[in-house]
């Protein structure tokens, strides 16, 4: 069984930064799509920032150029650098893999718990 777990959530002062982290255990053969998610109060989830195996990395208009994600394929891990936080980031946020446990499986995905961030003074 496949689990995420993230880390490094909490409350920052406008201007700050964060650095998440997501780790997937378990027994995988290969994880293609690496992802964070957001989910504010009262609205629905959104894609923050992706990354694929092939080294395709994009990113949602309103954090272009504050946020950063990052992985290590030997670590089963994904990053999200957040920085110059607005109080607007403030989120539940959420990852999400894509993956393979053997070679000839099917893909599927993973969704990790949450971690709240939170931007205010």
């Amino acid at each position: 069984q496949v689990q995420l777990m993230e880390s490094g959530g909490g409350l920052v002062q406008p201007g700050g930064s964060l650095s998440l982290s997501c780790a997937a255990s378990g027994s995988i053969f290969s994880i293609n799509f690496m992802g964070w998610y957001r989910q504010a109060p009262g609205k629905e989830r959104d894609l923050v920032a992706l990354s694929t195996s092939g080294g395709y990395t994009n990113y949602a208009d309103s954090v272009k150029g504050r946020f950063t994600i990052s992985r290590d394929n030997a670590k089963n891990t994904v990053y999200l650098q957040m920085d110059s936080l607005k109080p607007e980031d403030t989120a539940v946020y959420y990852c999400k893999m894509t993956l393979k446990l053997t070679m000839g499986s099917r893909e599927f995905e993973v969704w990790g718990q949450g971690t709240l961030v939170t931007v205010s003074s």
